[in-house]
């Protein structure tokens, strides 16, 4: 389904979006590539045409900024008259309580999470509509656009907003033959691992290096969800996950509502004797 299309990657230096780009490139895909970083973008896509892919455009661009996503707009319709597959992947991630959050943390997330894929959406959708051909969208939001994870409420507001989005989509754009997939993601073993924010957490302490080992060894691997979302793509499918147990915890929360919430007040038990053992260290130390 991917082979000779034109596939737009956002997050492509790293993570999710680099071994989705790779895995694309594979199948055949033509590239437009972007990330804030540029250097990894560069090695990203030195590492994807050293393999015989095909990166049309490469353009480093902030995404929660519109006007650098016009420019990116500008260029890549320089080179096509529109795109096939668009794909949201770039993202950031903060947790923490209420109590610790900050106002950056809020809008930090909405920024980046959620006005960026608008942004995209915006600036690529519409052509893509006027040139008749059909298409898809990726959307790639997370575990946390589905149920309440602990600590998750700024990362949630983005990523409920995006399932949001994706929900209105996926009915408005099938009049035009292009395709929405919402890929919700659970763990997964990407470079935000080391560099996530939890408000009011010491995440160099012993005691959050556990917690992030144990969460490591659950997690997939950015490779497996790039073959999920693919494999979504082909097979149509609206809700993409990419691990059993982030669907299993959304099928009872639709089909069994107390034992979901019983599921939820564990894990926030869990957490809040998580940051008492936090604090306990840092006084200790």
């Amino acid at each position: 389904m991917i082979a000779g299309k034109r596939v737009l990657i956002t997050g492509a230096a790293s993570g999710i979006g680099r071994a989705t780009a790779r895995l694309a490139a594979a199948e055949g895909a033509r590239l437009y590539l972007t990330d804030l970083n540029a250097r990894l973008l560069a090695e990203s896509v030195r590492e994807i045409r050293d393999s015989g892919g095909v990166v049309a455009c490469a353009k480093a661009a902030d995404v929660s900024s519109l006007s650098e996503i016009r420019e990116l707009g500008q260029e890549i319709h320089a080179d096509c008259e529109s795109l096939d597959v668009v794909m949201n992947i770039a993202g950031i991630s903060a947790w923490g309580t209420v109590d610790r959050l900050e106002h950056r943390h809020w809008q930090s997330m909405v920024e980046v999470n959620l006005m960026g894929p608008i942004h995209v959406i915006e600036t690529f959708l519409p052509p893509m509509i006027a040139a008749g051909r059909g298409g898809y969208l990726v959307n790639v939001s997370s575990a946390a656009g589905l149920i309440g994870l602990p600590w998750h409420a700024a990362y949630s507001a983005s990523k409920f907003g995006l399932r949001g989005v994706s929900e209105v989509l996926r009915f408005d754009l099938r009049a035009h033959g292009i395709g929405v997939s919402l890929v919700c993601p659970g763990g997964v073993r990407t470079p935000l691992t080391d560099t996530v924010e939890i408000a009011g957490v010491d995440t160099a302490s012993p005691v959050f290096a556990r917690l992030r080992d144990r969460f490591r060894r659950h997690a997939v691997s950015p490779e497996q969800v790039a073959v999920a979302i693919l494999r979504g793509m082909r097979r149509g499918r609206y809700l993409v996950y990419t691990s059993r147990d982030i669907q299993l915890i959304h099928l009872v929360q639709r089909l069994c509502p107390p034992g979901y919430a019983l599921l939820m007040r564990l894990a926030n038990l869990g957490m809040r004797r998580l940051l008492r053992a936090e604090v306990v260290t840092g006084q200790g130390g």
